[in-house]
């Protein structure tokens, strides 16, 4: 069963600069579809109000 997640991208000044709304099949698979969105900067991957983790602009998070 999909959960539904969203990535904030981070601006330089801290604040989130746009979201993208994706459905994962787990936390682990949510931070990898999240590195995509690291192309423009760091991304916090969020699931309803719980924060999931932080994706660095383009390191790889090492989870399969």
């Amino acid at each position: 069963m999909t959960q539904q997640y969203r990535a904030y991208l981070i601006g330089q000044n801290g604040v989130f600069q746009s979201a993208e709304a994706f459905e994962a099949q787990s936390d682990a698979s949510a931070l990898e579809v999240a590195q995509q969105y690291t192309r423009r900067g760091d991304v916090e991957v969020w699931q309803l109000s719980r924060k999931i983790g932080l994706v660095k602009r383009n390191e790889r998070t090492g989870i399969a």
